[in-house]
C-alpha cells in the first residue's frame, strides 16, 4: 500500500513517487518506482488469491472430516474446537494462529481504509486535511486518525456480530459497484491511461457471483441489509453539505480553514505537490544545470586610455 500511495501522490513521469520534498540539503524521497508496481502487483494478486483459496478450502475440508455436523453447529469457534479435538496439548496453536490472522487482516484494512479517505479528499469529496501527508514520513496521518476515530465509534455498539453483518454487507455492495465502474470506464473512456490493465472477463465473472450473493443476502436477511443501506444513505446529507452546496457562508469557510490549520500543526502535515509543481521544479533544475558554473568576468573597456 505504501507503493500505491507513492504512485498516487507522485509524478511517474519524473519517477519521483513522494511529492513533497523535505527542506534543507537532504535528498528527495525515492522508494521504488511505478514500473515495479505494475509488474509486482499482478504477481501478488495471482499468487495470493489461489494460495489463500487453497488454504481456506482444505481447512474447511479438515473441519468437516474431523467433526460431526452437531459439533460444527454447537461450536462458537470451529478452529479452536478442531484443535482441542485433534491437537491435544498443542491446542493453543489454533487460537494464536487465529489471532495472528485477525491482526494481519486488521492491519491491511487499516492501510487500505485510510488510503480511501486520502483519495476521496484529493478528489474534493472529503475535508482537504485528509489529503495531507506527514512532512518526513510521507504518510497520511489525518486519514489514519480519522479511520481510528470512526472505528472506535463503531465499537460502541453492543453486538459485535450485528456490526460485522452491517459493515460486511456495505463493503460487499461497494466492492461490486467499484468493479462495475471499471467496466463502465473501459466502455466510456477507452483511451485513458491505465498503468495496470486487466481482461474484462475477470470483472464480469466477479459481478456474476456478486449479484447472486447480493440477492441471496437481501432475501435471507432483509432487516440487516436494510439497516446497512440506511447507514450508507447517511452519507447523502454529508455530500450535499460538503460538495453540492457551493456558496457556503463565510463563517463556515473560516471555521473549516481554522480546523485545517490546527490539524496541520498537530499532525505536522502538508499538501503533496501536484504534477504541475513537479514539472515546474524539474524544468527549473534543468535550467540551473544548463547554466555555466563560472561566469566570465566583465570585459574592460578597450577604448579606455591609460595614463
Amino acid at each position: 500500500m505504501d507503493q500505491l500511495l507513492q504512485c498516487a501522490v507522485g509524478h511517474p513521469g519524473s519517477r519521483r513517487l513522494h511529492s513533497w520534498q523535505a527542506p534543507g540539503p537532504g535528498p528527495d524521497h525515492h522508494h521504488g518506482s511505478c514500473t515495479d508496481l505494475q509488474r509486482n502487483l499482478p504477481r501478488a494478486i495471482f499468487i495470493s488469491i489461489p494460495l489463500v483459496t487453497f488454504v481456506y478450502v482444505f481447512a474447511n475440508v479438515a473441519y468437516v472430516t474431523a467433526m460431526s455436523p452437531q459439533e460444527l453447529l454447537a461450536s462458537n469457534a470451529v478452529a479452536v474446537t478442531f484443535g482441542e479435538k485433534l491437537l491435544g496439548v498443542m491446542a493453543w496453536i489454533m487460537p494464536i494462529s487465529v489471532a495472528l490472522s485477525t491482526f494481519g487482516g486488521v492491519n491491511g484494512s487499516l492501510f487500505t481504509s485510510s488510503r480511501l479517505f486520502f483519495a476521496g479528499a484529493r478528489e474534493g469529496h472529503l475535508p482537504s486535511v485528509l489529503a495531507m501527508i506527514h512532512v518526513k514520513r510521507c504518510t497520511p496521518i489525518p486519514a489514519l486518525l480519522f479511520t481510528c476515530i470512526s472505528t472506535l465509534l463503531m465499537l460502541v455498539t453492543g453486538d459485535i456480530y450485528t456490526l460485522i453483518n452491517y459493515v460486511g454487507f456495505i463493503n460487499y455492495l461497494f466492492y461490486g459497484v467499484t468493479v462495475a465502474g471499471q467496466i463502465v470506464l473501459r466502455w466510456k473512456k477507452p483511451d485513458i491511461n491505465r498503468p495496470i490493465k486487466v481482461n474484462l472477463l475477470f470483472p464480469i465473472i466477479y459481478l456474476l457471483f456478486w449479484a447472486f450473493l447480493l440477492v441471496f443476502s437481501l432475501w435471507s436477511e432483509p432487516v440487516v441489509c436494510g439497516i446497512g443501506l440506511a447507514i450508507m444513505v447517511t452519507g447523502v446529507p454529508v455530500y450535499f453539505l460538503g460538495i453540492y452546496w457551493q456558496h457556503k457562508p463565510r463563517c463556515f469557510n473560516k471555521f473549516i480553514e481554522l480546523l485545517t490549520l490546527v490539524s496541520q500543526k498537530i499532525c505536522v502535515v502538508v499538501y503533496p505537490k501536484g504534477a504541475e509543481d513537479l514539472k515546474m521544479e524539474d524544468r527549473n533544475q534543468d535550467m540551473e544545470q544548463q547554466q555555466p558554473i563560472c561566469q566570465p568576468p566583465a570585459s574592460k573597456d578597450k577604448d579606455a586610455v591609460g595614463p
